[in-house]
């Protein structure tokens, strides 16, 4: 399956890099500490942010004051971050200002990560820092697609996660899914599935981007 494109936008975690094994040691310490079931967390808080995944666990906390913790603690933990297999090789095909990333991490998170796992700096980078609104919002691949100055019918999305397939459909973005870590059949919004970032080849042409994926 080809898809043809001028710019595109990269999830961070699911996508690039596997954060599963951090994410889910201070999801459970969380959980933990404010006795709430860490399986309700799991069900949700992929491609989400922190915030709008407390509010919907323990809406009796203090919200902002819980996440802002937790997305500290986890920024700084790079215990078992690793990339996922292509990554670099993938990246290193695009041109600088032909790609950025829209996540629903912090901006810390990710100054951080992509040092420590040596990726290079995205033109665009866009976090849960710069929208009021995250996924499934589509506004983070709005203001990702304003900064790289593509329209984003122009653009395609890699995503992971349920709430981001949907923020970047309802931006207008065409969206290929990776099943790292959701299933395919909840997945089913995007405009084709594949199991990892591996399974893309990207090369650039005079009309664009053009990115062929074995799907599953």
């Amino acid at each position: 399956m080809d898809f043809l494109c001028q710019a595109i936008i990269f999830d961070v975690d699911g996508v690039l890099i596997d954060s599963d094994p951090v994410a889910e040691r201070h999801w459970r310490a969380w959980a933990d500490r404010h006795g709430v079931d860490y399986d309700a967390i799991a069900r949700i808080h992929h491609g989400r942010p922190t915030a709008e995944t407390i509010r919907q666990v323990a809406p009796h906390v203090d919200v902002a004051q819980e996440a802002h913790l937790k997305e500290t603690a986890e920024a700084d933990d790079t215990e078992g971050l690793i990339l996922y297999a292509g990554v670099k090789e993938l990246l290193a095909q695009l041109p600088r200002d032909r790609w950025g990333v829209a996540t629903s991490g912090t901006r810390r998170t990710v100054s951080l990560r992509f040092p420590y796992l040596r990726l290079p700096d995205p033109s665009v980078m866009v976090t849960a820092d710069d929208v009021q609104r995250g996924k499934p919002a589509p506004d983070p691949y709005l203001l990702a697609a304003e900064r790289l100055g593509v329209a984003p019918a122009d653009c395609l999305v890699i995503e992971d996660a349920p709430a981001g397939v949907e923020a970047a459909k309802a931006a207008g973005a065409t969206v290929i899914a990776v099943t790292t870590t959701n299933r395919a059949e909840d997945l089913g919004l995007a405009d084709a599935i594949a199991p990892a970032l591996a399974a893309l080849q990207i090369s650039v042409g005079p009309n664009g981007l053009l990115v062929q994926v074995d799907a599953v």
